[in-house]
């Protein structure tokens, strides 16, 4: 499972107009990000973008499938909810925006785009309950 420096670059071009893309190397493949939420992952030089409810029939037209990866002890492969693009989409730099946008939109829905910042207050003791400080003169 790789991602080619060359089929990265094509990606962020050809999703120019949807907004900054970074790609990110990860598991031998690769992951695409907007705003920090992954909605999309490469595997093999192939595009799969995030699909859930409102947009995985979109996918399923068009014949394409999920990725799936084997496990250790498992009989059946794994399923993501990353999803092939179609190869003329890939190809048609105004329609992969619209269906990056829809995955995107799909990350965001889905509560996994961002990691959540922790928000411990400053100075409190690891386990304490909220609002018990911790600081001196307690």
């Amino acid at each position: 499972m790789t991602m080619s420096p060359n089929f990265r670059d094509y990606l962020v071009d050809q999703l120019e107009s949807f907004g900054p893309v970074a790609a990110k190397r990860m598991f031998g493949g690769g992951g695409l990000y907007r705003d920090g939420a992954m909605f999309g992952l490469t595997a093999d030089d192939v595009l799969y973008l995030k699909a859930d409810e409102r947009n995985q029939a979109d996918f399923e037209d068009r014949g394409m499938g999920p990725f799936t990866y084997e496990k250790k002890n498992r009989k059946q492969p794994v399923k993501l909810s990353y999803w092939e693009v179609p190869p003329d989409v890939l190809e048609d730099p105004g329609e992969l925006c619209q269906w990056a946008n829809r995955a995107w939109e799909a990350t965001r829905r889905s509560g996994t785009g961002k990691k959540k910042k922790n928000k411990k207050k400053a100075g409190a003791a690891p386990g304490a309950a909220p609002g018990a400080g911790g600081g001196v003169g307690q």
